[in-house]
């Protein structure tokens, strides 16, 4: 039995290290993605069983996408594996080449995704009645996924209604990545894309990415953040939790760390404050966030404990390389109750 499944991209991550990508003569390799980083931080720290709904070409790269993905042990059952024409030509599995960023430089991605198996995903070809129907409890997806093409929307769209018919808790991140919506209509296509889904959802997560007119439209103050989430409330009548990380940027090596929410039931609250946090790696910190505040939703440990979870879990998923989490729930839990990086021996 699942308890969690998430529906998205899975891309092969090639990370420089401490260089650039464009002086690289050696990359390490990972898997990543929005919506998978987050079920892959749910099996792997909290010890939930988690399943992908994705596609992949089927060759050599597609299957060391999916060795890493069952190395995070995450079910690969619901893979869609789509025929390789040997080039590319039809479909493809995507390419992500990530700069970690030091100092003054910011980290840089360039993704190379276009026409890829998962972007060409249909309404009516995945079988979501037969995924719920069998004890899942929560379902997960995002922007980047539903930005991948036109089709991914509806794909997005028909997943959320059908978790919704079976009772299951359902949660979407918009995650805006303009890189997706260029020439596609911009961040007002995106954001139109992003009421329409999220308006499926119970939890709606990196909720500020929903104010202002489009995503990136306003820069949200520290004292703004409890009207922005208010009127992102007041947009989705039927979410139950939204929720956002809090980020300053002195420098892309330290970054104060926060979290905040609002649900009816506890009004807006705020999660741990993380000053002067050092980061090696912040791709996949929002997920990891993400991952910890569905723990503890699903846990029933309440909202304020529930974002101390998000909260440490991300932080200390920028402690290490790579798009997904390192972290165990000895670590998390040990950073909840206000621990430190003292050796432990």
């Amino acid at each position: 039995m699942i308890d969690v499944v998430a529906l998205g991209e899975v891309m092969l991550r090639l990370d420089p290290g401490e260089g650039r990508i464009r002086t690289a003569r050696s990359f390490q390799v990972w898997e990543g993605g929005g919506e998978y980083n987050v079920v892959r931080g749910l099996r792997r720290c909290f010890g939930l069983r988690t399943s992908v709904v994705t596609a992949l070409a089927d060759n050599a790269v597609g299957r060391l996408v999916e060795d890493l993905i069952l190395q995070g042990g995450v079910d690969t059952s619901l893979i869609r594996w789509v025929p390789d024409d040997g080039i590319g030509r039809t479909a493809r599995n995507g390419l992500n080449f990530v700069e970690r960023g030091y100092g003054i430089r910011g980290a840089l991605g360039v993704s190379d995704r276009a026409h890829t198996a998962v972007s060409q995903l249909r309404k009516g070809d995945v079988d979501w009645d037969t995924v719920f129907s069998a004890g899942v409890r929560w379902f997960h997806t995002g922007g980047v996924f539903a930005g991948l093409s036109d089709t991914t929307v509806d794909v997005a769209d028909e997943a959320m209604a059908a978790a919704r018919r079976h009772g299951v808790t359902v949660s979407y991140d918009p995650n805006h990545r303009p890189s997706l919506w260029a020439g596609r209509g911009g961040a007002d296509a995106a954001r139109e894309v992003d009421l329409r889904l999220a308006r499926h959802a119970d939890v709606v997560v990196g909720a500020l990415g929903l104010a202002g007119r489009y995503p990136g439209a306003v820069r949200v103050s520290a004292d703004e953040v409890p009207d922005a989430l208010a009127s992102v409330a007041v947009l989705l009548p039927d979410a139950k939790v939204v929720a956002t990380t809090l980020r300053e940027v002195p420098s892309a090596g330290v970054n104060d760390w926060s979290s905040a929410a609002w649900s009816a039931e506890t009004g807006f609250i705020t999660g741990p404050r993380m000053p002067g946090l050092h980061v090696l790696d912040r791709v996949g910190s929002g997920d990891a966030f993400a991952a910890g505040l569905i723990h503890g939703l699903l846990g029933g440990t309440g909202l304020e404990r529930a974002l101390a979870y998000g909260t440490a879990h991300g932080a200390l998923t920028m402690t290490t390389p790579g798009d997904v989490s390192m972290a165990s729930l000895a670590e998390v839990e040990a950073l909840v109750a206000g621990g430190s990086a003292h050796v432990r021996r």
